[in-house]
């Protein structure tokens, strides 16, 4: 009988992991893979009946860690804030227990996210449907690559299913704010890493421009009302504060 394993990526997730389990616990098993957190989510998680690893990485060393600890032959990547819906449950069963034994059978599927930002559902702005790589059967799974914005190399074919993810992302203000002073920093050093041109004020511009463009014109983010726009306005600062530490770097490098 074909198993698959859950991997869970977590970080002071208190508040998030039980209900992510939760939504999992029909998996043959769930493999926690915690960051180091300062608060109760590795209690909570082995409460939940999760097998929990403390390991430190980028995302994708954390998925790679996972897959080797993980016995099934499908692994499910889902991250604290997400969940798996009982529609969903049931095509992921479906679709591992109908594969065909020839070499044209999918070996991973992308999955749309429902994303859910300051409670609302977007749907617009990029937002939706949002596939991510994240079922894939273990045999085919090569690697994991990149620091931020990973993306798994696999062998095979890549089948999409159609029931969402839902993903609770961006619940406060105050916890946006937070994870972009985050991941500016990792996005800015692969940017400077990388030998990005110097950083101009006519860059910055482009940027800010761009990035309103993109959202709030071309993808009509501003049909989601008034959460739309402030995550145009968002994602935006995000993008300029991520541009403004990497022009940071290469400053301090001139001295």
């Amino acid at each position: 009988m074909t198993k698959i394993s859950a991997i869970v990526l977590t970080k002071n997730s208190e508040n998030l992991v039980a209900d992510c389990l939760a939504s999992i616990n029909w998996t043959d098993e769930i493999v926690v893979i915690d960051d180091n957190s300062s608060d109760k989510t590795r209690e909570m998680a082995r409460k939940a009946g999760g097998r929990v690893f403390t390991f430190s990485g980028d995302f994708s060393e954390k998925r790679n860690f996972g897959a080797k600890k993980a016995i099934g032959d499908w692994l499910l990547y889902i991250d604290a804030d997400e969940r798996v819906t009982p529609l969903l449950r049931k095509e992921i069963q479906s679709a591992i227990s109908h594969q065909p034994s020839t070499i044209n059978h999918f070996t991973a599927y992308a999955i749309p996210r429902r994303n859910i930002f300051l409670g609302h559902e977007m749907r617009w702005g990029g937002w939706w449907p949002d596939f991510v790589l994240r079922l894939i059967k273990k045999e085919a799974l090569l690697k994991w690559e990149g620091e931020l914005h990973e993306q798994p190399k696999i062998i095979g074919k890549v089948g999409k299913l159609k029931k969402p993810l839902t993903h609770i992302s961006h619940r406060s203000l105050t916890e946006m704010v937070d994870k972009t002073n985050d991941w500016s920093e990792v996005e800015a050093r692969l940017l400077f890493d990388a030998g990005h041109p110097k950083m101009t004020w006519w860059r910055f511009l482009s940027v800010g421009v761009r990035e309103v463009w993109d959202r709030g014109i071309k993808k009509m983010g501003f049909l989601d009302g008034t959460v739309g726009v402030i995550e145009i306005i968002y994602q935006t600062f995000s993008r300029m504060i991520t541009y403004a530490k990497l022009w940071e770097m290469q400053i301090k490098v001139k001295k």
